[in-house]
Formats: structure tokens, C-alpha cells, sequence
């Protein structure tokens, strides 16, 4: 063979095992991608070959796949409309989001937890349609109502969630959306909906519990008492000065207490300057332990990072960086611009009542296949542990007396001893006069608790009040409902 044609042969062989390299990576290395690619087309009309399995709220499917007569055989439906439209998420030819998303293996029936099982093998030996598996909630479908009911039409979000394992038992946001109007089969009618939804000045789509941050206000008394407790400076009973107002450092800007009320006395105990919320106590304390101390706080109880896992979008919490001693007095009173998902908050609240242990939260309990075999079970793990047992135990009896004879005298159930901190937080520019948001976080029994809770109501529901008045009494119904049911 002479010398051009070994060159020709040669060429064509590299050619030829360049291409199989190729043929292989993209058939076997990146199989899975490809398969659960939102825009890979084939896949996608495939999926609705088969019947896509549900997702679960005690025992009865909230996403559901059932069968048509069109050329696609299957149609997405959410039973419950829009309860829980902002954890399921939902499954369309534009899109997928929440748990439609994060458990799509399981719910197509791709995942290979199902299509090594003995029940698939099955389905294929037999020539049986593939199905997908299905996914159970830790929601409370009760206290999910109940909570939707109590938000009503006003914007805010609740989570409820059990402190001794992160399940999340309620996730609610208001106002929201019916996942099914986004789940025809007709692409050109999905798009129409969701342009509809998105122009909303309400923002229906965004899930307020995860994915909005807002000023929490004297929730945020928390963080800085923790840090208090935690430096040794402090204790419960320490006395801090509690004036009707002072002025910010460097500044001629006055900080005063809400409504200009007074404290109760010239100085007070930090037990008491939590029970009536007093700003200018708070703001002297923030301004004593200094912002990296109120930073690095914050930050124990997970604000700057997400959850891993949860399947939801989330964004989150912030404390600000590089203030001056005005703003950290700001920033300790949850203002300026401190930030918190009201996923957090409850986040918070949960971790001091289970002795200074933040579990990680997660919204699935379990997952199945078709033939309702468990395939996984979530067990709980630690998020983080932000402050020691003395610390906990100390806090809680400081929330305690919020709610017995202070701030949060709405959350009181009879015969229940509930721990909670309200929040009143002003929000946007001066000039707008926009009415303050009403935060309430608690957790209860103070001693065991059993749920831990957050509510937010933007803009006080459009009432110029309190936490105290109006996210309080929401989560003592919702509480209420909870340990009800685990008597």
C-alpha cells in the first residue's frame, strides 16, 4: 500500500473511531442528562406515554395523571387546585417546577431505582406500560387548609414544621395559582396562562415562603439574644437600658420604640425588653455585641445559604456586610437591610425549641414505585446547631413570657405553654407611608415542642397594626389544629 493511501486509510480510521467515541458519550455518559432535559422534545412527548405517578398528601393525590383520548395519553391534573400548587409545582410542555421537577425521576418512571426493580423488569417481560412511582408529602393536608383559609386574600406566606425532625407539615403562600391551568395539552393555551399569571402585579407564581425575603422586623430579636446568651456577657435576667428613644450613632436620626411607647421603665430586664419588643434595649444591645457578632449569628441559623434537597426554589436570608454602628442598631431590630424567607423564620424559632438543634427541613416523606413498594424514606439530619442547650433553654423561657405577657398574648392556647416572638417591620421607601409587615414566629409545647411556625402578613394585611394582631392569631390557630391532632 503505497504512502496517500495509508495516509486515506489512517485519516478515515481516526475519523471513524472519533465518531464512535462520540456516539458512545452522548448514548451512555450523558444518557441521563439528555433524558431529563426539559427541552429534549422526544422525551418530553414520551413522558405522556405513560402514566406519570402521583404526588401525596395524607394518603390522596394532590398531582395526579389521568388518562385522555388525544395523542397525548396523559393529562396532568391538580385535584386540590391551588393549595398546594407552590410545593407540587407543576408538569407542562413549556415547563416543570417545585417537586415536579426535583422528583421527576420518580414520577416519570426513568429514575433507576425504578428501572432495576423487579416490579419494572416485570412491566417489561409482560409488555406493560411503564408507570411512574410516587412521591408522599410531610404536608398536613388539615393545617395546610387551614392555613390558606386564614391568609385568605392578604399576601404572606405560613410554614409550619415539626422541630424534631424538619418535616414541613404546612407550606402556604398567598396569593397563589391552579397548577392545571398551565397543564393542557395545548402549548400555544399554557403560554397564554402563564403570561397571565407572571404580569400580575401580585406576583402569584412566586412562592413567598422560600423565595421572598423581607425584614423581619423583632423577629429578628431572636438572633441577636442568641448572640447575647451565647457571648457570656448576658443572661436573661441582665438588665439593659430601655429609654423611649435614642439617637443613631454619627447621626441626628432617632430610633424609637413602636408607636413611640414606652418600655416600662428606664431599664429593664433583656427578659422583658424581648416580652414588649423594645427597640431602643435591642438596638443598645446590637450596638454592645457589634455587627460581626450579629453576622456570624445569623449566619449559624443559616442565613447566606439554602437547604439542600428540598426541591422547591429558594433564595436566601441575608445580614447585611460593611455597616456602620447606625445601621447595625437598624440591623438589630430587623431592619435596614436585614432579610429573611419566612422559611427561615420558622427555621429559627424550630432550632431553639429543639435545644439549640436546627434540623435540616424536606418536604418529601417517602418515595414509591408502581407497584407502592417504598424505594426511599427520608431520614432527618442536622442543619446546624447554632446555640447550646442553656442557651435554648433559656430563650425559650424568654418566649415564653412574649406570649403570656407580652407582645404575643394572641397565640395562647389554654392548657398549652407556646413560646413566640412578634414582628412588626417597616418595609420600602419613607415617602411611601407603606403599612408595616406582621411577622409571628413560635413554637410549642414550649417544654417538647411538636411544631415550630412562621406567618408573614405583607403589609399588615392592609391594617397599619402589629404582628401581635394579625400573624399571631394565624399561627395559634394553626398551631392549635397541629397538636390537636398528635394528642
Amino acid at each position: 500500500m503505497n504512502r496517500p493511501i495509508r495516509k486515506v486509510v489512517v485519516f478515515c480510521a481516526l475519523i471513524f473511531a472519533v465518531l464512535l467515541v462520540n456516539a458512545t458519550v452522548v448514548q451512555v455518559g450523558e444518557a441521563h442528562s439528555l433524558n431529563s432535559n426539559v427541552h429534549n422534545g422526544r422525551v418530553l412527548i414520551d413522558s405522556y406515554e405513560r402514566q406519570r405517578g402521583d404526588i401525596i398528601v395524607d394518603n390522596a393525590p394532590v398531582a395526579e395523571s389521568t388518562a385522555t383520548t388525544d395523542s397525548l395519553k396523559y393529562l396532568r391534573k391538580y385535584p386540590d387546585g391551588s393549595l398546594y400548587a407552590d410545593v407540587t409545582g407543576y408538569y407542562s410542555l413549556l415547563a416543570d417546577t417545585g417537586i415536579e421537577r426535583s422528583q421527576n425521576g420518580i414520577l416519570s418512571g426513568s429514575d433507576s431505582r425504578i428501572s432495576l426493580s423487579i416490579s419494572r423488569i416485570g412491566q417489561l417481560l409482560s409488555g406493560a406500560t411503564p408507570q411512574g412511582g410516587n412521591v408522599t408529602l410531610t404536608l398536613d393536608g388539615k393545617a395546610q387548609q387551614l392555613a390558606a383559609t386564614l391568609l385568605g386574600n392578604r399576601r404572606g406566606a405560613v410554614v409550619a414544621l415539626d422541630p424534631r425532625t424538619g418535616a414541613i407539615l404546612a407550606m402556604v403562600t398567598s396569593p397563589t395559582f391552579d397548577p392545571s391551568l398551565l397543564t393542557s395539552h395545548d402549548p400555544t393555551k399554557d403560554q397564554a396562562a402563564y403570561d397571565a399569571l407572571a404580569a400580575q402585579s401580585e406576583t402569584p407564581l412566586l412562592d413567598r415562603a422560600t423565595q421572598e425575603t423581607y425584614p423581619p422586623g423583632s423577629t429578628f430579636k431572636l438572633i441577636d439574644t442568641a448572640a447575647a446568651l451565647s457571648s457570656g456577657k448576658y443572661t436573661p435576667s441582665t438588665t439593659v437600658a430601655s429609654p423611649g428613644s435614642i439617637t443613631l450613632p454619627g447621626t441626628t436620626t432617632t430610633l424609637s420604640n413602636y408607636a413611640g411607647e414606652s418600655c416600662g421603665a428606664a431599664k429593664i430586664t433583656l427578659t422583658q425588653a424581648l416580652a414588649v419588643s423594645c427597640n431602643t434595649a435591642y438596638a443598645g444591645v446590637g450596638l454592645s455585641l457589634g455587627a460581626d457578632a450579629l453576622r456570624a449569628e445569623a449566619q449559624a441559623f443559616g442565613f447566606g445559604r439554602t437547604v439542600d434537597g428540598l426541591g422547591v426554589l429558594q433564595n436566601p436570608s441575608t445580614f447585611p456586610s460593611d455597616i456602620n454602628q447606625a445601621q447595625t442598631a437598624q440591623s438589630a431590630i430587623g431592619q435596614y437591610d436585614v432579610a429573611a424567607t419566612p422559611l427561615q423564620m420558622a427555621m429559627v424559632a424550630a432550632a431553639i425549641g429543639n435545644g439549640g438543634v436546627e434540623m435540616a427541613p424536606y418536604l418529601v416523606a417517602k418515595l414509591t414505585g408502581p407497584d407502592l413498594k417504598t424505594i426511599a424514606t427520608t431520614q432527618p439530619s442536622v442543619f446546624a446547631t447554632p446555640i447550646n442547650q442553656t442557651v435554648a433553654t433559656e430563650m425559650t423561657g424568654m418566649m415564653e413570657q412574649v406570649v403570656a405577657h407580652g407582645t404575643g398574648t394572641r397565640a395562647q392556647i389554654p392548657g398549652v405553654a407556646v413560646a413566640g416572638k412578634t414582628g412588626t417591620a417597616d418595609h420600602g421607601p419613607a415617602d411611601q407611608h407603606l403599612k408595616p409587615h406582621s411577622w409571628f414566629v413560635a413554637f410549642a409545647p414550649a417544654a417538647a415542642p411538636t411544631v415550630a411556625i412562621s406567618v408573614i402578613v405583607e403589609d399588615g394585611g392592609g391594617e397599619d397594626t402589629t404582628g401581635g394582631a394579625v400573624a399571631a392569631p394565624i399561627a395559634q390557630q394553626v398551631m392549635k389544629l397541629l397538636l390537636a391532632e398528635k394528642l
